[in-house]
């Protein structure tokens, strides 16, 4: 009511300065007409009806340029309220660009074709956001300043079995959600275990802060990490099924057809002449399968049971030259780097690097090339290269396989065994070809 008045008074004192200025604009030339035309001996007739014309035609003059001013003036403000309201379909007739009121609307009409094109935009984007949120298989949940909720969407409802109309308005404390939005900080993923009533599991949490309207607000996203797991998990179960049945046929079938065999010629009567020395040939043969199937067996544990490691501290120099000076089959070129102090399994990291140099030099000795070592660091890590001059590697999928192998006789666990001793220091293991030569590098990663 008050801004109304205030915008009322407004109005009326621009029409009227409006007014005023016309009839200032006009007074003197009124003035000097009716002086003249007063001065000279007309009739009074003729004197009184030219007074009234002049006198007319000034104020009706001065009127219409208020008029006119003013009702574009109005125009205009009539379209920015409905631009203000929202409505950006109304547009201003007599938009022209060769006088002032003319660009005026002109710029008033760009303006609101600009704004329907950015609110459909926006609409657009509203409508898409909307329907990702309300089918992305993850929890969103937005709280504000009182961490009472504001928003969830599907996945919020079906983790906590209950409608958004029965959840938006209550505290993050209510929904047994106090931890996942106080916990942790801003931007920093985490792992969560944690019972709900649509679910239970391990979840990865994540909140983040924003503002709406000048208020702050968090965002929650908690995302099921027990599916992804259970289905890792079910694949890895099979690699190594395949695997070890693979291994187990490939030595029971012939254990299984030479002793089918030696059964047969058993139950013969007579015997053929050359009968012991088949015999003798066909157990030799099972016993070489059955030794090469402990021998498997015995990698597999050893695999399934490697301890957790023993940290102590760990010379880098020492510990790289015990290694090299281990290897006899080649001359290993040796680049020192900085003499470093790591915390690390001695036994565990001799096995790894001994696997690894081993690699490389059988991978040298079929080209005739040669192998380096060399260590390095960054700020936070402890970096080993071992780089050979071999073939490279033309299967980069399977290399971390248990038991795949391309060496004849060799058990596929070498690779992989040092790949966990690696991640059990904290650290990763890589193998890649050389970019500028041929051959393998194999490049271990250790934290200081």
């Amino acid at each position: 009511m008050k801004g109304d008045k205030r915008d009322e008074r407004a109005r009326t004192n621009l029409e009227q300065r409006l007014l005023g200025l016309a009839l200032l604009s006009g007074l003197p030339g009124s003035v000097t007409a009716l002086i003249i035309l007063w001065g000279h001996d007309y009739t009074d007739k003729v004197q009184w009806t030219l007074t009234v014309l002049i006198v007319c035609s000034w104020l009706g003059f001065a009127f219409s340029l208020r008029e006119r001013v003013v009702r574009h003036l109005q125009t205009v403000s009539n379209l920015l309220a409905a631009l203000r309201e929202g409505d950006y379909s109304i547009r201003a007739r007599g938009a022209r660009h060769d006088d002032a009121l003319g660009e005026v609307m002109a710029e008033v009409n760009e303006l609101g074709e600009t704004l329907r094109e950015q609110r459909l935009g926006a609409l657009e984007a509203t409508a898409l956001l909307r329907t990702v949120m309300a089918e992305i298989d993850v929890a969103i949940f937005a709280f504000d300043a009182d961490a009472r909720l504001r928003l969830v969407n599907r996945a919020g409802e079906r983790l906590l079995a209950q409608p958004a109309e029965r959840l938006i308005g209550r505290t993050a404390a209510d929904l047994n959600l106090a931890d996942c939005l106080n916990g942790g900080s801003d931007d920093n993923t985490r792992t969560l275990a944690k019972t709900f009533p649509g679910g239970s599991g391990r979840w990865g949490v994540r909140h983040t802060t924003f503002r709406e309207r000048g208020l702050p607000h968090q965002l929650l996203v908690m995302a099921d990490l027990s599916r992804a797991l259970r289905e890792e998990e079910r694949a890895a179960w099979q690699r190594i099924v395949r695997v070890l049945g693979h291994e187990l046929n490939n030595s029971l079938a012939p254990i299984k057809s030479i002793a089918g065999s030696l059964g047969s010629m058993l139950g013969r009567t007579p015997r053929p002449n050359d009968w012991d020395e088949d015999m003798r040939r066909g157990l030799t043969v099972i016993e070489d399968r059955s030794a090469a199937l402990a021998r498997f067996m015995q990698a597999y544990a050893h695999l399934a049971r490697l301890p957790p490691p023993h940290f102590k501290p760990l010379a880098v120099g020492a510990w790289v030259r015990r290694v090299v000076a281990l290897e006899t089959r080649m001359n290993v070129k040796l680049q020192p780097g900085p003499e470093l102090t790591v915390q690390g399994d001695e036994d565990q990291l001799d096995q790894l690097l001994i696997n690894l140099l081993r690699n490389a030099v059988d991978a040298a000795l079929q080209t005739g090339g040669g192998v380096r070592v060399s260590w390095g660091q960054t700020a936070t890590h402890l970096n080993v290269w071992i780089e050979d001059e071999g073939p490279g590697l033309s299967n980069t999928a399977n290399l971390f396989v248990p038991f795949f192998t391309t060496k004849p006789g060799g058990s596929g666990i070498g690779l992989v065994l040092s790949r966990q001793i690696a991640e059990a220091h904290g650290g990763t293991l890589t193998l890649a070809n050389r970019r500028n030569g041929s051959g393998c590098e194999a490049r271990l990663r250790l934290p200081l």
